[in-house]
């Protein structure tokens, strides 16, 4: 099936901002939105961490995941 849309500039800009952030392009980006609202919350138990991670609300925000290297206090015993 082929569907046209016309839709504003501003809302395309950001649909290919977040496609770009996802690594895909705006169509592939575009049919996934449109086959998960036809399908919400569909219990997903095979879902692996990579889609987890492409779906996350934190996709292109920078992260500083570095652990911390303070070792703590010393503590009297």
């Amino acid at each position: 099936m082929t569907i046209t849309l016309d839709i504003k500039p501003a809302v395309e800009a950001e649909l290919a901002a977040q496609a770009a952030a996802r690594g895909m392009d705006i169509r592939a980006y575009a049919e996934h939105l449109l086959e998960k609202a036809a399908h919400p919350e569909e219990p997903s138990t095979s879902k692996n961490f990579v889609d987890f991670l492409r779906e996350s609300p934190l996709v292109g925000v920078e992260l500083n995941l570095e652990r911390d290297k303070d070792t703590g206090r010393d503590v009297d015993l």
